[in-house]
């Protein structure tokens, strides 16, 4: 019985879930924010070949304690350690590159694209 009640609350909770993420999201706010992210992603692939998947260990990272929030690219402060430095994440990489897709998002788009979502459509537009 509880297995049937786990699995109806799933299945209630996966719409909800894959209705935050979807291609095309910023085509009225940002309409080339999806490329202007793969072609800054290409660039970067083309001299590291294993940068797309230290960008999915980084998504992992970040999704695994409470949700895909890019509290993985917080800085630490001196009183704060952030999660970005903690012991686990040490080895993660690729944090330039999201600061470059977000430089270039900000020249065309100021103020419109989340970190959040740089760093998940980086994984669904590989």
């Amino acid at each position: 019985m509880l297995m049937k009640i786990s699995f109806v609350v799933l299945c209630l909770l996966v719409p909800i879930v894959t209705a935050q993420l979807r291609v095309g999201f910023y085509s009225s706010t940002c309409p080339h924010a999806e490329q202007i992210v793969r072609q800054t992603v290409q660039k970067r692939f083309r001299t590291d070949r294993s940068i797309t998947p230290a960008l999915l260990r980084m998504h992992f990272h970040d999704c695994f304690v409470k949700g895909c929030d890019a509290s993985i690219l917080i800085d630490s402060t001196q009183t704060t350690q952030s999660e970005k430095d903690a012991f686990p994440n040490q080895s993660v990489r690729g944090f330039d590159l999201i600061d470059e897709a977000k430089s270039n998002l900000e020249a065309a788009c100021p103020r419109t694209v989340s970190c959040a979502d740089i760093k998940a459509s980086i994984v669904v537009f590989q």
